[in-house]
């Protein structure tokens, strides 16, 4: 399986491709099902695929939080191995993505990096398309892969491609959950057995909003109730809104496109989800 660490190198390999089917799937790694099920399509739809592994430091506002994110790179080679021996893979130092220090470039993004995630967390969507960017301009994809779990993020990187003409097709791909519905994230794994296990209620009170074709007050009121009933883990923000614009909406059955998310905290580990209203 190829590994590269530099980004001479990578540039070298994939100047030898000169096809329009290439695959990227960008990850912090600690891969899980999520990912795989990304790789697993980015292989079925791609001639060529590469899979970057880089916990990147600029979208990280607090130091501990990036000290003690999940890193696995031996068992995740290993299990995109299990996928494909021939995929590409990237794992890059933070010295070799930013060799002149940890910067990121302030981004425009027409609001959508300051709600939610982009509020809570200020400056982490100027990281993210940063490294993004930088990935992009070494590999020249010509479709990436991105999960939904983290949707806010789905929508600013499709917003900068389409500012800036990127070629690239941004391809959006299914949550993937564990069997009690929480969504998988590599954030999973700083969970306790008890935590994890409890998480489930989130996906399950969010799936029965939707059922229940609830209005939108109705819907904060059953999530804040859901959450009261948990007092372990902390409601950090739940809104419902549009999925193209993010913004607020004011009536789920006018809406066009409403989607519900959520973010919490449990025991310091945050976790998001969302879900499509209609």
């Amino acid at each position: 399986m190829p590994l590269y660490r530099k980004l001479d190198a990578l540039k070298s390999a994939r100047s030898s491709y000169k096809g329009n089917a290439l695959g990227m799937v960008p990850t912090m790694g600690a891969l899980h099902q999520g990912h795989l099920s990304l790789i697993s399509r980015a292989k079925r739809e791609s001639d060529v695929v590469w899979v970057t592994i880089f916990v990147n430091p600029t979208q990280f506002e607090k130091k501990d939080d990036l000290d003690k994110y999940p890193e696995s790179l031996e068992a995740d080679i290993a299990a995109i191995h299990e996928i494909k021996a021939d995929i590409n893979i990237f794992a890059p130092t933070a010295k070799e993505m930013y060799p002149e220090g940890l910067e990121a470039k302030v981004q425009t993004l027409g609001g959508l990096g300051n709600l939610m995630e982009g509020a809570d967390r200020p400056g982490h969507y100027n990281g993210v398309i940063t490294i993004v960017a930088k990935l992009f301009e070494a590999l020249q994809p010509n479709q990436a892969y991105f999960g939904e779990k983290d949707f806010q993020q789905l929508q600013v990187i499709k917003k900068w491609g389409k500012d800036r003409h990127i070629q690239t097709r941004i391809i959006a791909c299914p949550i993937v959950r564990e069997a009690n519905g929480l969504a998988m994230s590599s954030r999973n794994t700083q969970l306790s057995t008890e935590d994890r296990n409890e998480a489930g209620f989130i996906y399950q009170t969010m799936l029965k909003c939707k059922n229940k074709l609830l209005d939108k007050a109705a819907v904060y009121t059953t999530i804040k109730e859901a959450f009261s009933a948990h007092p372990n883990f902390d409601l950090l923000y739940v809104l419902c809104a549009e999925e193209d614009n993010l913004k607020e909406v004011d009536d789920l059955v006018s809406a066009n496109k409403p989607r519900l998310f959520i973010a919490t905290s449990v025991a310091g580990v945050r976790l998001i989800d969302n879900i499509a209203l209609k």
